[in-house]
């Protein structure tokens, strides 16, 4: 399969790295610097762009790809408010193709199954509140983070006694949605269900970023035999 990457920083290089040890080519590396390779004939010719930037050129960069008929697998969150709509649009009407999912690692995939099950299990019991908390490293510019937000809308969506969500909130009716920025830390989720007589607690806790790494490119292997808006829940079939 041939790849191209839009992003070149960490996550782009670690990227790199599994798709070539998995037999991909990479045709086309785009960063800030070399915009106007998007119009080159090596990007056309990809299969899939996998794209990891900021939420201000996210959405735009998936315009230029699909500019091309390059399909796209997106890491990119802080940019569904804004423009969800548009590439909900142009991937059910325009015949476009877009990836997205605000976590890529396997193991969270099997976390975020694990949190529906469990909040599931707890409408049952509204003694437990619960409430949830995402760590990150200092560079990362949305909060609360992406996967933090679909977390959340999972217990919200489970849980009768919660009609939403929210930062530093103490409405008892919203989940409480706590960020943490330090170091250099690739991410920790936790949800925590708390009683007066006891503690309940599920916690994803990354490594390191090549579960991220392996996850897109697992992602982009689906994309290119796959149309339409994609998500984590169509490439695992929990």
């Amino acid at each position: 399969m041939k790849i191209a990457l839009i992003g070149y920083g960490k996550m782009g290089k670690m990227i790199e790295q599994i798709a070539i040890s998995r037999g991909h080519e990479i045709v086309s590396i785009i960063d800030i610097d070399n915009q106007e390779d998007f119009d080159s004939p090596e990007f056309a010719s990809a299969d899939v762009a996998i794209e990891f930037t900021a939420p201000q050129v996210a959405y735009n960069n998936y315009l230029k790809a699909w500019k091309h008929n390059v399909k796209v697998v997106s890491g990119s969150t802080g940019w569904l408010k804004e423009h969800g709509d548009d590439v909900r649009k142009a991937c059910s009407e325009g015949g476009k193709t877009l990836f997205w999912a605000s976590n890529f690692s396997i193991g969270v995939a099997i976390f975020s199954a694990v949190n529906r099950y469990l909040a599931k299990l707890m409408n049952q019991f509204p003694q437990y509140d619960v409430e949830l908390e995402e760590t990150h490293h200092v560079h990362k510019l949305d909060h609360p983070s992406g996967t933090a937000i679909t977390l959340a809308e999972e217990i919200v969506e489970a849980l009768d006694r919660k009609e939403g969500w929210a930062e530093e909130t103490t409405d008892p009716k919203l989940l409480r949605v706590d960020d943490i920025r330090r170091g250099e830390v690739p991410g920790i989720h936790t949800i925590r269900y708390d009683s007066e007589a006891d503690l309940i607690t599920i916690t994803h806790d990354a490594h390191n970023r090549k579960g991220f790494a392996l996850g897109a490119v697992l992602a982009a292997e689906y994309t290119a035999k796959h149309q339409g808006l994609l998500t984590t829940s169509d490439l695992f079939q929990f």
